[in-house]
């Protein structure tokens, strides 16, 4: 693709780009499409939530310079990019091809998946993502129907400790078919963080649906453990955290593109607007994600 033709098409993408003053931010939770690996629900609901960049998909996953142009645009500095192996559910997006989708993006951080149901040597596996490039780890356990505690998973947590990567977890109610909500009770993860205190876990949507108030007292808890604010509208994040102010060190920006009816912009000035201090907002958008990727 042409430079004219990628600044044409970013020019018909941007719906919406940040003003305010100037501050980097990070993107925990982005998504690696394509039309093929994803199982109808994600992918009618992708088509409906987000018609605009569902008509131009192709582009996208085909070419990463146009997603690190749009993020710029956005007022993102890097953005994490994430896998997802859990067919029998939202889809099947292999670890591989996000890897080299972010393979010479700078600003994209690609994250790998790990399905314990469907890989035996997860340690191994691991590895192998990382010596690739992946920055950290994603687990679905609603998806991919198992409890974050079991402990044929310690092995893994361990080696994810001493890699001193992140691991996110699904952590909220989701509308894909097959959804199993029993298995990413936050509850879960007390046991991890207890068992692996140097092991830096991420809550993916904060509990979304009705385990909002079990992530954030968790999250106050433990020193290990952080809010992904991922998929929650930002101008109701008062009304789900009262106290967000209090856990400022513990939350972290995302926004799910590109299922989300708004652009990542909409949402950062969404955050930038919420009756908080200045430095609560700079460690939600850039600080704490930026202490957990690279501190």
């Amino acid at each position: 693709m042409t430079s004219q033709g990628v600044s044409l098409k970013i020019s018909l993408l941007l719906v919406y780009r940040p003003g305010g003053k100037d501050l980097e931010v990070i993107d925990f939770h982005t998504h690696y499409v394509r039309k093929e690996l994803l199982n109808p629900t994600w992918l009618n609901y992708l088509e409906s939530v987000n018609p605009e960049f569902y008509s131009k998909i192709d582009d996208f996953s085909s070419h990463p310079e146009l997603f690190s142009a749009y993020l710029k645009s956005q007022g993102v500095r890097y953005a994490v990019v994430l896998a997802e192996c859990a067919p029998a559910t939202s889809g099947f997006v292999p670890t591989e091809e996000v890897i080299e989708y972010c393979r010479g993006q700078e600003m994209l951080l690609p994250f790998a998946s790990l399905n314990p149901n469907l890989h035996d040597d997860l340690v191994d596996k691991l590895e192998e993502y990382v010596r690739e490039g992946a920055k950290g780890l994603k687990l679905h356990p609603s998806y991919q129907f198992f409890y974050p505690n079991e402990a044929r998973l310690y092995p893994l947590y361990s080696k994810v400790q001493e890699l001193k990567i992140p691991v996110i977890y699904h952590i909220g109610t989701s509308i894909f078919k097959g959804t199993r909500l029993k298995y990413c009770d936050p509850i879960y993860l007390d046991d991890v963080a207890v068992d692996f205190p140097n092991l830096k876990i991420i809550m993916a949507h904060s509990g979304r649906g009705f385990w909002y108030d079990k992530c954030f007292f968790l999250s106050r808890l433990h020193k290990n453990l952080y809010m992904d604010i991922t998929g929650l509208p930002p101008q109701n994040l008062l009304n789900y955290f009262p106290e967000l102010e209090k856990n400022r060190e513990k939350v972290i920006f995302g926004s799910d593109w590109p299922t989300i009816p708004s652009s990542i912009g909409r949402n950062i000035e969404m955050v930038k607007s919420l009756p908080l201090s200045d430095q609560t907002i700079e460690a939600i958008l850039y600080r704490n994600a930026e202490r957990i990727l690279f501190g």
